[in-house]
């Protein structure tokens, strides 16, 4: 075995796996209703009928957790799955593309890449107008494409000239039809750890929107939306409303960056062998 090879990322697996497995089965244990307010409530330490405390808006934190959890783990897949098909489709036709359509279409992507993300998603988010899961959902993925056009577009140019494709070609098969039988199997390892490292890109944006007050409002739980509330439970010295949503979503990222270096790892060394 190989000194530098990295260690498989169990702790870091298996945590996630608790995570995610909680906010998919949060009914079965949520102790209260995460959206009921109850103000004779508000700001509970850890303990007791609240385990893991209440808000500034008497509601329970720990059923608020779970059930967030899931609006923000929802948020990051259905985003990524968005992001993913734009960067594959506008990657291979770049890829496909003559010359000049090629060179014009990698400036879009340029310019596209010289605007701050968060800028875009903030502008995006103001033009859809409404704010619910999906709308900010369907602006985190139009905006998180970039990267994997680029290595598509990469890959489909090394490709495109392989016996397999020519045949295909020649045979009368389409754009579509080539993608998805002959190179799509061809780019999973190469956009795999992208892939990875977008779901947790999604989970953070989301995340840093609410906190700015442009994100999900207060009444649709997500662990950005409770982040929302941070900066006055600082000031009450509520810690826990920081504290524990915020020491989810830390454990949630870090164990998908743990999860996507390792992959990245692996598919750099089986290049490498090859």
């Amino acid at each position: 075995m190989n000194g530098r090879q990295k260690k498989k990322p169990w702790a870091a697996a298996v945590l996630l796996a608790l995570i995610v497995a909680g906010c998919v089965c949060c009914e079965f244990f949520m102790t209260k209703d995460p959206a009921f307010m109850d103000l004779a409530d508000s700001e509970r330490a850890p303990g007791g009928e609240f385990l893991f405390g209440t808000d500034a808006l008497g509601r329970d934190l720990f059923s608020m957790i779970w059930y967030g959890g899931r609006i923000s783990l929802l948020i990051g897949c259905v985003s990524t799955l968005l992001s993913t098909a734009i960067g594959v489709v506008l990657g291979a036709l770049c890829g496909f593309a003559p010359g000049w359509l090629d060179l014009a279409l990698m400036r879009f992507v340029e310019i596209f890449l010289s605007v701050p993300t968060l800028l875009l998603i903030v502008f995006l988010q103001a033009a859809a107008g409404e704010q619910n899961a999906f709308t900010i959902a369907v602006v985190i993925g139009a905006t998180g494409w970039c990267g994997i056009a680029k290595v598509v577009r990469t890959e489909v140019q090394r490709l495109r000239s392989s016996e397999f494709v020519i045949a295909s070609r020649c045979m009368g098969g389409g754009f579509f039809h080539i993608l998805r039988r002959h190179l799509l199997p061809n780019l999973l390892a190469s956009i795999l750890f992208m892939v990875i490292m977008n779901i947790r890109n999604a989970i953070a944006a989301e995340s840093t929107l609410s906190f700015l007050g442009l994100g999900l409002p207060l009444e649709i739980v997500s662990w950005g939306s409770m982040l929302s509330l941070a900066q006055s439970a600082m000031f009450t010295g509520a810690w826990w409303i920081v504290l524990i949503p915020g020491a989810f979503l830390v454990a949630t990222l870090l164990c998908i960056t743990k999860i996507g270096s390792y992959v990245q790892d692996v598919l750099t060394r089986k290049e490498r062998n090859v």
